[in-house]
């Protein structure tokens, strides 16, 4: 198939699963043509069959801001003619999917270009929820000729908040390639994280208020009270300035460790001994499966979509939002059991393989564009 594929290519859960589909399905034989206002920051050198179009946009003093919906739902329409797409999948539902319906009406009946829509998260529990936004949101999803949702979580949110009928909406996780995310990576930065050999607690998000960054160091601090630790923060945002300085106040400023933005956090969580995700909300949590496939046990809330990924006593560890106190006893608790800790480890790994690898995602997605191509054509 010709398969175009629009997200935003910033760092974030929805831009690295829409990326890493796109090059499973290029490695799957499928011609993949990527279009965005910048390349996706997983795409990285060259693959074959995958191809990237820019969003062209002009700086117009007319506009204070620059339209992009309608400068993406022409190079959706321009792409989709010059290369015959057989389907279009945006990720993230605004403005993705009304751009992706407007290239169809632009294309009319003798173009018919089928639309699937996946929803990640914040589109539906945040922005989607804005009065502002509330009415295109439903409107694009219903317009969609296949919708996703990558947990039932946000599948039921989307039933409640917009209306959708239930059954219109495929739930298909997140996935991991088991090859790329793994525990024995090399070369192994465990020397560098932590000079001392301490134990590497570590978190990896963008740094946005809803990830509750700021826990990270609460917990750190409380741990550090009872033996030597490091954490590892990967990623940035507009908390991380809060962050630093909650570290200078605790007393671990030392014992912190900013990483900034990185494409290989594959390498990195492989040198974690325990992940923290103290999110106030998770639509999936793809940094806890992405931990799990790397053998580290997860320490998170039990909000959205987290306790689908990871299971609690099993493969992490799941506490209520702002729980500092329980999470610092079950993160002290796995690093003075050595057995447990490697156990739970283990499990997480053998999860992550069985239930999540893309090996047996990616066929859904692509049984699921067979299905609305044949809807939509009748070929």
């Amino acid at each position: 198939m010709r398969i175009g594929i629009t997200c935003y290519p910033t760092y974030g859960g929805s831009g690295a699963v829409a990326t890493e589909l796109g090059l499973q399905l290029a490695r799957r034989g499928h011609e993949v043509h990527f279009i965005s206002y910048a390349q996706p920051f997983r795409l990285g050198q060259f693959h074959e069959r995958v191809f990237f179009h820019e969003v062209e946009m002009d700086e117009y003093p007319l506009f204070e801001h620059v339209p992009y919906s309608l400068a993406l739902a022409v190079a959706i329409q321009d792409t989709a003619e010059k290369h015959d797409l057989d389907v279009v999948h945006v990720h993230y539902a605004i403005p993705h999917a009304t751009s992706a319906w407007i290239a169809r009406e632009m294309l009319g009946d003798a173009g018919r270009l089928p639309v699937v829509t996946t929803l990640h998260g914040t589109d539906i529990t945040l922005v989607g929820l804005h009065p502002s936004f509330h009415r295109i949101t439903r409107f694009s999803i219903l317009k969609s000729d296949g919708i996703t949702a990558v947990s039932d979580f946000l599948r039921d949110e989307t039933v409640r908040d917009f209306g959708v009928p239930a059954e219109r909406i495929d739930v298909i996780p997140n996935f991991i390639d088991p090859e790329a995310f793994r525990p024995d990576r090399e070369p192994c930065h465990r020397g560098v994280l932590a000079p001392g050999g301490e134990p590497i607690l570590m978190h990896v998000s963008n740094f946005r208020p809803v990830k509750r960054v700021a826990d990270t160091v609460e917990v750190l601090a409380r741990v550090a009270e009872h033996r030597p630790a490091r954490l590892v923060l990967v990623g940035d945002g507009p908390d991380r300035p809060r962050v630093a300085e909650r570290a200078r106040e605790l007393g671990v400023e030392e014992r912190v460790l900013f990483l900034g933005k990185h494409d290989s956090v594959a390498e990195l969580l492989s040198c974690a001994d325990v992940v923290l995700l103290p999110s106030a909300s998770e639509s999936f949590g793809l940094a806890a499966l992405e931990a799990m496939a790397c053998g580290a046990p997860v320490v998170a809330t039990r909000v959205g979509g987290l306790p689908e990924v990871v299971e609690d006593g099993a493969t992490g560890l799941l506490f209520e939002v702002g729980d500092v106190e329980g999470m610092a006893q079950g993160v002290r608790a796995l690093l003075d059991d050595e057995a447990r800790r490697a156990a739970l480890g283990r499990q997480a790994r053998e999860r992550a393989v069985e239930c999540f690898a893309a090996e047996r995602i990616v066929p859904r997605y692509e049984a699921l564009y067979e299905r609305v191509i044949r809807e939509v054509t009748g070929s």
